[in-house]
């Protein structure tokens, strides 16, 4: 490859062509899956290793940083026969490529990877390992199942944490098989027997540490199954720190060995009784304070000019109410005295327009008897019509008689 430099062709560096090399591989080929055997293993002082893979007919270097290193779980050999996976790259200070391996594993084992990263994605499609499914473990259970081997050295380490943290609890052992063809269905009927029994309040499930052949039962599908279905919290324990397998995924918590699993069921009584001491000194200080704060207010009360002349206040409330019941009874009063003129008045009114009192100044009203009707001037009348005549003291008849 050349570079364009006013017009003309300008040569590479050395450095620039291998980063381009570099890149392109990266690129274009970047993830690779690689079996071969192992030669000329150069482990270094910085906990890096080196090392070529061939087969009969090529052979490419490798390297594997310590990061990646430490966790394999066997010891690589010249001569060996291993899967690895990585990353193709270039060196370049030798301009050498080469893979940076992220994982390694025997020859042989690629097939137990595929069926279980294929379980892995499968259950995970179906929601075995959704974080909003796990059950909460209880706070101090009085019974803890264990689903393990009874001859192994997980149940020997699960017992004496057990003992020492809380000696008083229940543990009960359901024996099983952790390795082989029948593991996994004797691990599964063991955690459905503890729910149909509901024997306990929670499961702990493993077992010690082992290669992926041993830990196999635990990535059945049966073994998955059974324990999303239980009712029961479950805590899967199987390995080491660095193992990882199905079971760890659908379990309601995952514990690095089977003794954390101990140590995560169980508080240390210790612990407990230090929790209770610090809570009853935090609630003795609150209710002092408490105490202070009321007592505080109660004096401050006392202290009040309200508080302290009790007698006075409630003389001045009496006053008070005196002059309120004298201004009623004021206006009450003035009410009635308004009202009372306003009677004599409109009665003085009503008598003057009484007829009565017209007839007993001795006026008289006359009646036309045939019209009974009151006679108001002579033209109403006639000649000898009979009129009747109201007075003071009662009435009278009479004739008119005109001239």
């Amino acid at each position: 490859m050349e570079l364009e430099h006013r017009g003309k062709k300008k040569p590479l560096k050395v450095s620039e062509l291998t980063r381009q090399i570099k890149m392109l591989i990266e690129g274009e080929i970047g993830e690779v899956l690689v079996e071969g055997e192992i030669s000329n293993w150069r482990p270094a002082s910085s906990g890096h290793c080196y090392f070529a893979l061939k087969d009969e007919q090529a052979m490419i270097q490798a390297v594997m940083f310590k990061s990646d290193f430490v966790r394999l779980k066997f010891k690589p050999k010249d001569g060996m026969k291993v899967e690895i996976e990585g990353r193709l790259s270039v060196y370049e200070a030798r301009g050498q490529y080469q893979i940076v391996v992220s994982k390694m594993r025997e020859a042989g084992l690629g097939e137990l990877f595929r069926k279980f990263h294929e379980l892995k994605e499968k259950l995970a499609k179906e929601g075995l390992f959704d974080p909003a499914k796990k059950k909460p473990l209880p706070f101090l259970p009085q019974k803890i199942g264990v689903v393990t081997s009874p001859t192994g050295a997980a149940i020997r380490d699960i017992l004496n944490i057990i003992t020492r943290r809380f000696s008083n609890l229940e543990v009960i052992i359901y024996p099983v098989k952790v390795q082989g063809e029948w593991a996994a269905g004797e691990i599964a009927y063991a955690i459905r027997r503890f729910n149909e029994l509901k024997l306990v309040e929670v499961i702990i499930m493993g077992r010690g540490g082992g290669s992926i052949e041993d830990l196999w039962a635990f990535n059945e599908e049966i073994v998955a199954r059974a324990i999303y279905d239980s009712e029961i919290p479950i805590i899967s324990a199987v390995g080491h720190e660095i193992d990882f397998t199905i079971a760890d995924f659908v379990a309601d918590l995952r514990a690095p060995t089977p003794s954390a699993a101990a140590e995560l069921v169980v508080k240390n009584s210790e612990d407990l009784l230090n929790i209770l001491k610090n809570y009853s000194k935090r609630l003795s200080w609150l209710l002092k304070n408490k105490i202070d704060l009321v007592k505080s207010r109660l004096e401050k009360i006392i202290s009040s000019w309200a508080f302290r002349k009790p007698q006075d206040r409630l003389l001045q409330f009496q006053q008070n109410l005196d002059d309120l019941t004298m201004r009623l009874d004021h206006s009450i009063a003035a009410v009635f005295e308004r009202a009372n003129q306003k009677y004599i008045h409109l009665s003085s009114h009503l008598n003057a327009l009484n007829p009565e009192s017209i007839l007993l100044r001795g006026f008289s009203i006359v009646y036309h008897k045939e019209e009974k009707s009151i006679i108001k001037s002579p033209e109403q009348v006639k000649d000898k019509d009979p009129i009747s005549v109201q007075t003071a003291k009662g009435f009278f008849d009479a004739n008119v008689v005109k001239p």
